[in-house]
């Protein structure tokens, strides 16, 4: 979709773009400009996190930045204008920066920050999502007498118009609790929300009368600090439900993080899988005493200089050979067909954890590489996992899925299918253990796999051999030529 529209001759807008497939949302999770700054066609302008990755925005023309529409932390619809730039400055004396135009919403209740509700799902067919765009006073705006500002300030936090002016008001007595709707910005409603503290309760001390993180984190002390004098009659019920308050970041009995984002995505995924597909796992344990002398040898080989020789390179190419030989077995269920669609390509995933969560990129058209180029593609997957640089579409049509828990010292486990794929193995650690070879019990190294195939497309047998395969191939590596 167009991602820019041109305002004037002078002014150009840039709107949210759909950076994944279908994506109706994305997340402002930080700027790397600010009004004034000069940005170049190209630029990294912003990083948002959808409900699949952390992607950066590149503005596409020059000029320079006049207005950013949304504060970091706000989750803003596909479409909406995030940034306007004065494609012509100099021109002119540019007009004050108009104020965002918000969608019509239903009225809060509440005064905890909750969002309001009635806005349109977030992914396709995973609900409807509560909105939680508010906006905050911007900066440059120019001065008008405290009654006046503290009006405009109101008005902005609460997305509405500014009420008449008044006369006034005195300024709230030493230890009083915010009046009517408390004044706070959307990272201070969030953090109060977080610490279960009503604004309502809040002490301001901001000026003209904004409750600041330092207000909430204050009202948050245990109830046993606070001085009796400085509740009112009004909090005091709220403070005797409050059984057990939660103090401070770093020191509560409780922390709650908002679901959203990648993590939102795998939960709704997970579910979805786990409820859909009808799971079965089967388990097996091998001696890779060979492939482990193998990786040893590879690490020599020139031909495989500059990229990182592995047991999960060796079980990759094992996983690829057995799908060869049990093609069946790489497939997807089309529900709305009510057909299986069977895949003549491997789009080979690999779970990796990151701090935004597990995700899994797949490596394109895997069955086609060589030994060392699928080394060079895992290390590369590897990398920009880690850097959170993974891309929508490089986590999009994968096919089968492995995820090494062996990693963890984890011996092996149940994993949920990758929603849409047909299996997933999971790789257990390698240990030296007591193994029977050749008639005799000797140290080898052993581990565990388990492969989980959704059973309206992959039965028993059918499971049991890419299993059987890839555990055969890992015990004697030579199969991957005979085989192959």
């Amino acid at each position: 979709m167009t991602t820019m529209t041109e305002t004037s001759a002078r002014f150009r807008e840039f709107k949210m773009p759909d950076v994944g497939e279908g994506l109706t949302e994305a997340e402002i999770l930080k700027w790397f400009v600010q009004p004034g700054d000069t940005v170049t066609d190209g630029q990294v302008v912003c990083e948002v996190e959808t409900a699949k990755a952390a992607v950066e925005l590149p503005i596409p023309f020059d000029g320079v930045v006049h207005e950013l529409r949304f504060p970091e932390g706000t989750t803003v619809d596909v479409g909406q204008v995030i940034i306007t730039v004065d494609v012509a400055p100099g021109s002119g004396d540019a007009p004050a920066p108009a104020a965002p135009v918000q969608e019509p919403v239903e009225a809060a209740d509440s005064d905890d920050g909750d969002a309001p509700k009635g806005r349109t799902p977030v992914l396709v067919g995973y609900g409807v999502a509560e909105s939680s765009t508010k906006r905050r006073p911007r900066k440059g705006a120019s001065t008008a007498p405290e009654a006046a500002a503290a009006a405009a300030v109101q008005a902005e936090l609460n997305g509405g118009a500014a009420p008449a002016p008044a006369p006034a008001a005195a300024p709230a007595p030493a230890g009083a609790p915010a009046v009517g709707r408390p004044l706070a910005k959307p990272p201070v409603r969030k953090l109060a929300k977080d610490l279960g503290i009503d604004l309502a309760t809040v002490v301001p001390t901001g000026k003209d009368g904004i409750i600041t993180r330092e207000d909430v984190h204050a009202a948050a002390a245990p109830a046993a600090e606070a001085s009796p004098a400085a509740a009112s009659p009004v909090a005091e019920p709220v403070a005797a439900a409050a059984t057990e308050p939660r103090a401070a970041e770093g020191s509560a009995r409780e922390t709650r993080i908002p679901v959203k984002g990648v993590r939102k995505a795998i939960a709704q995924a997970m579910v979805g899988s786990a409820f859909t597909a009808p799971h079965v796992t089967e388990f097996i344990t091998v001696d890779v005493t060979r492939t482990m002398k193998l990786v040893a040898e590879l690490k020599e080989d020139k031909d495989m200089a500059g990229v990182r020789v592995n047991p999960l390179l060796i079980i990759a190419k094992a996983l690829l050979v057995a799908i060869k030989r049990n093609p069946e077995v790489n497939a997807a269920w089309d529900e709305a067909n009510q057909e299986i669609v069977q895949k003549h390509y491997v789009n080979l995933g690999i779970a990796a954890a990151t701090p935004r969560g597990l995700i899994v990129p797949n490596i394109k058209d895997a069955h086609d590489k060589t030994l060392p180029q699928l080394a060079a593609s895992l290390g590369e997957l590897v990398t920009t996992a880690r850097d959170g640089k993974t891309s929508p579409a490089a986590m999009a049509g994968g096919t089968v899925t492995i995820t090494n828990v062996g990693v963890f010292g984890v011996d092996t486990g149940t994993p949920i299918l990758n929603s849409g794929e047909s299996a997933i193995l999971a790789v257990g650690a390698i240990k030296l253990q007591p193994w029977v070879h050749k008639g005799k019990v000797k140290p080898r190294q052993v581990t565990t796999l388990a492969l989980s195939f959704d059973h309206r497309l992959v039965d028993g047998e059918l499971g049991s051999k890419v299993l059987a395969d890839v555990a055969a191939i890992l015990e004697q590596p030579k199969r991957l030529i005979t085989w192959a």
